[in-house]
């Protein structure tokens, strides 16, 4: 019996290994196919990944996890596009890329120039004496008061008209034997500007007058007092510096960079701070010839009546010129299109064939400035498709990819960190990187930036103090504040801008914080102020209140920008040395 049962837990054990043998391979080769078929797949599929962070993979779009960016997709080139970046519809529509064809455009630019109200150097005069002698009495007292022509001014006693006097009457006791000295001794009274009629009241009187009044020989405002009662002046001494209002000159600040589109009779339109809502539309009459070799600027002129004389000198004046080239036949472009780098501008140009889209990097060299477009000298043909929204994003995938970009124009090894270089600011001439997209950005965002203003003014300030200790601190305020900038509330290509904006303003700030030699943090402080200012034109910062200033003589006359609270010059690159070295190029709103 116990055999028995023995031989059948044996075939009942041979029979579960045998079903078990023969089950594992029956799902191997019915199982295999769909491994391979499921690895494929994977393989096949688009990889989005972060242009900040490449190590993140992720089969599909969203967020970064580290930095939080919206994720581009890497892209397939499929070996046919060795320079270019290939991309897909569902994800050219993802991160919103936008083109234009290149085309001749209407070459017209609107030129800001800032000026004020000055005398018309043709209409000022001095009153002077014309008779020596000594200042009894002033009827004009003060700077401001207004003198017409023939009024008294001052009264003058002389002891040589008192002789000339005596002379003229001892000429009249023999005029009838002597006609030609009596005429003499007339002639000589009206030489020290006596009228006829003061003359026969002298002659009349049959003795000498003492004291004779001063007439303006002009009218106008006095600008200057020159004697006070009791100076003795001699004959043609200025009395008084006399200024005719009735019409005054308008100089504008015209900036080398601008010169070629301001020329003589153009037409401008500007407005005085003192007078709001009037607009003035008038031609310019006269272009400076001059430069000046310390601000690099020179003057247009405006001529305007002044009825009422409410234009008064020195006040301020913001006016606008529109004006074109000579030529219209070079290609423009937008400015959102154009990534620039320092040393290079290159745009991305679409092409498409049998494979799909693909992007590719275009140097170009760019003319004036139009506003929102640029002068295209060389790299474009008419009819060319360029990439006017996106091109960060582009750019980041070619980084990725190892093509050529923004920052390797040879392509090679994929982009592992933020090494973007530094940006200039993004002002009327000095373009920076250009955000090729239109989205708005988050209102906290900007208010972020404004932030840091107040410790940057505290760094401004104490180099114009020549203080290293105090701009290490106003750097660890700045500091401080940047690192509350919350760069999450950026999207898309605004996102990679502030991205690439951000690493110069870390260092410069912990170069300027760490240093000790104020030469050096002055160095940092421009970088700075470059990326500083290129944030705000960028990212659309207002309520700053403050001045773009540019001192050209700073670091061996390369030139170098800040921002300041007041109008009038303080250079924080010379301090007490130049001091007020420097032109303010345009306000921050």
């Amino acid at each position: 019996m116990k055999n028995i049962l023995s031989n059948r837990y044996a075939l009942i054990i041979t029979t579960l290994i045998i079903g078990v043998i023969v089950g594992w391979v029956f799902n191997s080769f019915t199982h295999q196919p769909i491994t391979t078929s499921s690895h494929q797949s994977i393989n096949t599929s688009e990889v989005w990944t972060c242009s900040m962070h490449p190590s993140v993979r992720q089969s599909e779009p969203g967020k970064c996890p580290i930095c939080g960016m919206d994720l581009i997709p890497l892209g397939d080139d499929g070996g046919e596009d060795i320079e270019g970046v290939q991309m897909s519809e569902t994800a050219m529509k993802l991160a919103n890329i936008q083109t234009t064809i290149v085309g001749v455009g209407n070459q017209q630019k609107e030129i800001r120039l800032n000026g004020k109200v000055v005398v018309d150097e043709r209409k000022r005069s001095s009153q002077s004496a014309h008779i020596p002698g000594r200042i009894e009495q002033l009827l004009v007292n003060f700077t401001g008061e207004f003198v017409s022509k023939g009024q008294t001014i001052a009264q003058i006693y002389s002891p040589e008209l008192v002789t000339a006097q005596q002379e003229l009457f001892e000429a009249q006791k023999i005029k009838d034997d002597q006609p030609v000295l009596f005429n003499a001794a007339k002639e000589k009274l009206k030489n020290w500007k006596l009228t006829d009629k003061q003359i026969e009241s002298i002659l009349a009187s049959g003795k000498p007058q003492e004291r004779f009044p001063l007439i303006a020989d002009v009218s106008g405002i006095v600008m200057d007092r020159k004697v006070n009662v009791g100076d003795y002046v001699m004959r043609g001494a200025p009395i008084y510096d006399v200024t005719d209002l009735s019409s005054v000159w308008v100089l504008f600040d015209v900036y080398e960079s601008d010169l070629p589109w301001i020329k003589k009779n153009d037409l401008i339109e500007f407005t005085v701070q003192s007078l709001p809502g009037e607009v003035f539309k008038q031609r310019i009459s006269f272009i400076d010839p001059v430069l000046n070799s310390t601000t690099r600027v020179t003057t247009a002129r405006v001529e305007l009546s002044n009825p009422g004389m409410k234009l008064k000198p020195e006040m301020f004046t913001s006016g606008v010129v529109k004006s074109g080239t000579a030529s219209n036949k070079d290609l423009t472009i937008p400015k959102s299109a154009v990534m620039w780098t320092g040393e290079r501008s290159i745009v991305y140009i679409k092409k498409t064939n049998d494979n799909g889209v693909s992007f590719q990097l275009q140097e170009v060299v760019l003319g004036p400035s139009l506003g929102d477009a640029y002068v295209v000298k060389e790299g474009l043909s008419s009819g060319t498709e360029i990439v006017t929204n996106g091109t960060f994003t582009i750019d980041a995938a070619a980084q990725l990819a190892g093509k050529p970009s923004m920052m390797n124009t040879e392509g090679g090894a994929a982009m592992t960190g933020h090494s973007h270089g530094e940006s200039k600011p993004a002002s009327s001439d000095h373009s920076g990187h250009q955000m090729g997209s239109a989205t708005e950005v988050h209102e906290d965002f900007k208010k972020q930036l404004n932030n840091l203003l107040a410790p940057y003014l505290t760094m401004k300030d104490a180099f114009v103090k020549t203080n290293a200790a105090e701009a290490a601190k106003g750097a660890d305020a700045f500091s401080s504040s940047l690192q509350k900038v919350d760069m999450k509330l950026l999207k898309g290509d605004t996102h990679t801008a502030w991205m690439q904006i951000l690493e110069p303003l870390q260092s410069a700030t912990v170069a300027i914080a760490k240093g000790t030699d104020v030469e050096s943090q002055r160095s940092s402080f421009s970088t700075l102020s470059d990326n500083y200012v290129n944030a705000i034109q960028l990212f659309g910062v207002s309520g700053l209140d403050a001045y773009y200033q540019f001192c050209p003589m700073a670091f061996n006359n390369k030139g170098a920008y800040w921002i300041s609270k007041e109008k009038q010059i303080s250079n924080p690159y010379f301090g007490d040395k130049m001091l007020r070295c420097g032109v303010t190029k345009s306000e921050l709103d």
